[in-house]
């Protein structure tokens, strides 16, 4: 079944697996790629020596294309004074846990793509490298496109499409509202402008002259099928992966994924101060989802940090960044490849660009 894509990619089947920081590492991409799928590792919260060391291990156990993953947001000026704020509006769930709010570990912090993360990535050469919030400067790009790697980034508006095809992306991922994790908007925030998949998908392509890969409610063969009819040329699946074994998804993640709350979710950005879509829990419930007091992206992280180890230390996700996609009814405990084999079956007698 062979697309542009699927050439341009040089993978067997259109489908692409999320990237998912904090979930997943070097064994979900490896599987996915080894099924023909191209398989995703987040590295924007990877210092470079983890960053190596994935690549190694990926480079050491398949031959197949790898997607890469890193955020382009600008780094924000250092927020003492909203940060104390914000802390302070927490006070009461610090007591609760016995926390001191002035002596909390370091939140994972997620870092932009930058000259330094280059040079490691030189040595691999990836097939594919992505990006969340835009894209690079013009000089980090034009040297991953000297590698011979392709680039494709997420928009979430048409006229952010239109953006990433006039500075060179190869492809572009069109994020519905449904998708789970951060959204990818970077040239408004204002949330009243984002679009579900089947609404912004069409538009996008129509908009374009490059690939566009459907993301966002995609879990099954009948929605793989549904996207690749309304002209997809690939579709990229998160959620529906987070149950398998390859993922480092822990255990009380795992339990709300397969329980009823993870038919509510919601965005929120209590957990990083960018909105993420996520499961509701308490944290969510009672002081957002969205909260204006939150330090910007990514500065909020490292509030939360210790209410998330206590809480977790207890067997409750009440302070956990769950995230999910609308529909988590494509979660499956099974071997990502058997997923991504299972996924493919949508490809069969549809249409693709």
């Amino acid at each position: 079944m062979p697309c542009r894509l699927t050439q341009l990619f040089g993978i067997q089947f259109p489908i692409i697996q999320a990237p998912m920081a904090g979930v997943q590492g070097s064994a979900l991409a490896i599987e996915v790629s080894q099924a023909g799928g191209l398989g995703s590792l987040p590295c924007a919260m990877l210092s470079l020596e983890a960053l190596e060391a994935e690549l190694t291990e990926i480079r050491s156990n398949t031959t197949k294309p790898i997607n890469v993953n890193f955020f382009c947001h600008s780094e924000p000026l250092p927020q003492a004074a909203k940060q104390a704020a914000w802390l302070e509006q927490l006070t009461p769930y610090f007591a609760e846990f016995n926390l001191d709010p002035n002596a909390q570990p370091a939140g994972a912090q997620r870092t932009p793509y930058s000259k330094a993360q280059a040079e490691v990535l030189a040595k691999f050469k990836p097939e594919v490298v992505s990006f969340h919030f835009g894209l690079p400067d013009e000089t980090l790009l034009l040297e991953i496109k000297s590698w011979g790697s392709k680039v494709i980034s997420t928009a979430t508006t048409v006229e952010e499409a239109l953006w990433l095809e006039a500075r060179g992306a190869d492809a572009i991922i069109a994020q519905g509202l449904e998708a789970g994790g951060h959204r990818g908007h970077f040239l408004s925030e204002d949330l009243t402008e984002q679009l579900g998949t089947f609404s912004l998908l069409p538009q996008v392509i129509a908009a374009v002259d490059i690939p566009v890969i459907a993301a966002g409610g995609i879990v099954d063969a009948t929605t793989v099928r549904a996207a690749m009819v309304m002209g997809a040329s690939a579709v990229q699946v998160g959620t529906a992966y987070l149950l398998c074994p390859e993922c480092n998804t822990s255990s009380i993640h795992r339990e709300a994924l397969q329980s009823d709350a993870a038919q509510h979710t919601a965005l929120t950005n209590l957990f990083s101060g960018r909105p993420a879509r996520g499961i509701v829990n308490r944290f969510m419930a009672e002081m957002g989802p969205i909260n204006e007091s939150v330090p910007d992206f990514p500065l909020a992280s490292s509030a939360v940090a210790g209410l998330r180890a206590a809480a977790e230390r207890q067997g409750f996700g009440d302070f956990s960044p769950l995230w999910c996609g609308q529909n988590a009814s494509g979660c499956q405990n099974i071997p990502a490849a058997e997923l991504t084999r299972q996924l493919a079956l949508g490809l069969m007698g549809s249409l693709s660009g």
